[in-house]
């Protein structure tokens, strides 16, 4: 048997994700889904397939997500089904995934620039024949210019109509409609039917028409598919805090660093300081603190010793630990992050933009009225010439660039001014889903409040001393140290500092009397201090408390992350526009419910884990609420995916940003306020876009159909919806430069 006698079968098995329950999991990467029906075709294609539970077609990551019961489904028979349909499927891989869909996308630019260069020309030569007395113009002029055209439009339309040609194809050739079917016949139609006038010497050629038509469409669809590419990477990130190693003892005075995937529960595993914990498990030996604000939310770092579990993802500080392994690659709390963020993304999966909706029955209609057009006109007598030029007409004022354009105009528009607010999309249908909000629920960590901890209490300490305790502050990577060394303007760190793992800094230093003294930065039992700190903390609940003895003198600093200077009146200002305000955080119920009062919150829930926000999420949206959710860190990337729409501050960790439909940018809230009036607008556009391309079409298929409009006319009055739409688009824009009449006054900082 030679190589080319043999059958090569894909081996998938592998990338099946099994269950304890006895489900079996597929993800597969789907080339050429580009709209809701095609949506819609994979998941009733592939739920048809016996034995499979669930399917669900993401457009935008362009993966699909299969499930099956214990083991009734072959693997190979999937993909072999979406090849059936006219979709190309394999495993689905977070960065190949990502590396496509940025060749796509400079696939798609390089298109629209050939088209949109194709259609000046030709439009000028259009109207370089037409601009002057008809009369004057000889056949062979007029042939010229028409060649000429043709030289231009044809090898133009068969680079740039790439993207429109393949889809059609491979849905012709899997015996199915999608919008690119019509698009491409008109095109095609259009150059052939313009080739033969040329050569017959005929008044009109059409070239114009087809490239206006591409490069219309062209610009919408990559407007789409840009915005949908932005919010790839998620598995990414995600693997930027899961630790691939971890450093194991072999023995009782021997360790070896080993990858994650060979630790087993049990193990025994040392944990440095400032090293990411690599798993799950209980300290056996060693003190220190873990800063597991990106997982948990919790501000405060909370001290490790024997007994105290920790989480992967999250920071050991300044200690030495040894952990026994509870959990390593599999089963950590960011797996299970990781699985809820899946879920809770994929669950939104069956959102349908307006457009989309609008267009799904387009191509089978199209196609009717321009056959039943052609027909018609033949049986009452006209040419085959004759009737083929109407049913052009038909294709192409019926082409649907108006409506392709309804939404995408707007949100070029709308996302200009959602920049200049402080806003960026990373969504395409955010802006429709933002407009819809009823309920805003916000996290506290990082969102309502600053990201870094400040110093909150520097004018009752004497400068003298605040600037000793920033240089010795110097000397410790502690977060709360940190914040007095930036209060202090420290720069120069005390001379044979050292820190005490889990317990502070200290230094040894020369008075003015010649004497040498202590001083200490760091935990109130380490200084001494206790019953001074218990008194400040009582003082201010969401402070944290770090202690600064010199010599017999005692300090007490709160540090705490101040709210946004902005974060009041926004607050109030959603609230009196209707909408219901929640504080839903992972910090402690003294924390949370300080802020709450500060802002006049009352629907409150502290210390919520990753899936008490989502439970709380979709306890919102069962009720019929249309929730926004705005958060910051790892934990509340879940919550940010279950959401109707979610928004993160620039600050947040990546995952969170890549789970999120927008972020916004710099130190103040006004942007989410912002984010809702402009919009709100926006979807009103929207709506009124949509109706225009519908009367449009009221108004220019019956005309079309009646032989009144040529080709050319076709694409004039194609191109004037476009041109009508896109104008009503621009009035998405604020008024004025400070945003809609409802925001509160000044500009987000941007940083």
């Amino acid at each position: 048997m030679t190589e080319s006698d043999m059958t090569e079968t894909p081996d998938l098995t592998h990338f099946v994700e099994r269950f304890d329950d006895g489900r079996a999991r597929l993800n597969l990467a789907v080339e050429g889904m580009t709209c809701a029906a095609c949506m819609f075709e994979i998941e009733g294609g592939l739920g048809a397939l016996p034995n499979v539970t669930n399917a669900r077609a993401n457009l935008t990551s362009g993966r699909v997500a299969i499930e099956w019961q214990a083991d009734g489904v072959d693997p190979v028979a999937v993909v072999g089904r979406l090849r059936d349909l006219g979709y190309k499927a394999y495993p689905y891989d977070a960065r190949r995934m990502e590396s496509e869909e940025q060749q796509e996308a400079r696939f798609l630019l390089r298109c629209l620039g050939v088209a949109a260069f194709a259609a000046m020309n030709v439009m000028l030569l259009s109207v370089s024949v037409w601009s002057g007395n008809v009369s004057d113009i000889t056949p062979e002029q007029r042939d010229f210019f028409h060649w000429l055209s043709a030289l231009i439009a044809l090898p133009a339309v068969a680079y740039a109509g790439q993207p429109f040609f393949r889809s059609a194809t491979r849905a012709v050739l899997a015996g199915r409609l999608n919008m690119d079917v019509p698009i491409t016949l008109g095109v095609v139609l259009a150059l052939a039917l313009s080739v033969f006038e040329t050569l017959h010497h005929a008044e009109h050629a059409y070239f114009d028409s087809a490239v206006m038509l591409l490069a219309f469409l062209l610009a919408g669809r990559w407007l789409d598919q840009n915005m949908r590419r932005r919010t790839r990477a998620v598995a990414a990130n995600l693997a930027a805090l899961k630790a691939e190693t971890a450093v194991k003892f072999i023995s009782a005075d021997e360790i070896s660093e080993v990858p994650v995937a060979a630790i087993r529960p049990g193990d025994l595993v040392l944990v440095r300081p400032g090293e990411r914990i690599a798993v799950d498990g209980e300290v056996e030996d060693g003190r220190s603190e873990i800063d597991q604000s990106l997982v948990t939310g919790e501000t405060a770092h909370v001290s490790a010793e024997r007994g105290t579990l920790v989480y992967a993802g999250t920071l050991n500080v300044n200690g030495t630990l040894r952990v026994r392994v509870g959990a390593a690659d599999r089963g950590t709390l960011l797996d299970e992050v990781t699985r809820l963020l899946d879920h809770a993304v994929e669950a939104r999966s069956h959102y349908v933009r307006l457009a989309e909706r609008a267009a799904r029955l387009y191509a089978p209609v199209v196609h009717l009225t321009a056959i039943v057009t052609m027909l018609g006109w033949v049986a009452l007598g006209a040419t085959w010439h004759d009737a083929v030029v109407t049913a052009i007409a038909v294709l192409i004022i019926t082409c649907p660039c108006a409506l392709g354009l309804a939404i995408p105009a707007v949100q070029v528009v709308a996302s200009g001014a959602l920049f200049r607010a402080g806003v960026l999309l990373a969504s395409g249908d955010a802006i429709e889903r933002l407009a819809s909000v009823d309920t805003v629920v916000f996290d506290k960590t990082g969102t309502l409040t600053l990201p870094e901890p400040e110093l909150v209490d520097a004018g009752r300490v004497s400068p003298e001393t605040l600037a000793l305790a920033g240089r010795l502050a110097l000397a410790s990577r502690h977060p709360l140290a940190a914040a007095i060394a930036r209060a202090a303007g420290a720069t120069a760190p005390l001379d044979d500092a050292s820190e005490e793992p889990g317990q502070g800094v200290s230094a040894i230093v020369d008075g003015d009397d010649g004497l040498v003294r202590e001083v200490r930065l760091g935990r109130p039992s380490w200084c001494g201090a206790e019953a001074e700190a218990t008194r400040v903390a009582a003082a201010d609940p969401e402070a944290s408390v770090i202690v600064f003895r010199d010599g017999a003198a005692v300090t007490v600093f709160s540090v705490r992350q101040r709210l946004r200077e902005d974060a009041t009146a926004v607050l109030a200002g959603l609230r009196a526009r209707g909408l219901a305000v929640e504080l839903l955080s992972g910090d402690r119920e003294a924390a949370v419910g300080h802020v709450a009062r500060q802002l006049g919150v009352t629907e409150v829930r502290a210390a919520a884990t990753p899936a008490d926000k989502i439970a709380r999420i979709e306890a919102l949206r069962a009720a019929g609420r249309k929730v926004l959710m705005v958060g910051d860190g790892i934990n509340d990337a879940p919550a940010l995916a279950a959401a109707d729409v979610s928004l993160s501050p620039v600050t947040a960790a990546h995952l969170t940003q890549s789970a999120s439909d927008a972020v916004f940018l710099g130190d103040r809230l006004q942007p989410v306020a912002a984010a809702l009036d402009i919009t709100r607008r926006a979807r009103r556009i929207m709506h009124e876009n949509l109706w225009l391309a519908v009367v449009y079409n009221a108004i220019a298929v019956p005309v079309a159909i009646a032989g009144l409009a040529t080709p050319l006319v076709a694409a004039v009055a194609m191109s004037g919806s476009s041109m009508l739409v896109i104008l009503n688009a621009l009035r998405a824009k604020p008024r004025s430069a400070g945003g809609d009449p409802g925001l509160a006054s000044g500009r987000p900082r941007t940083i």
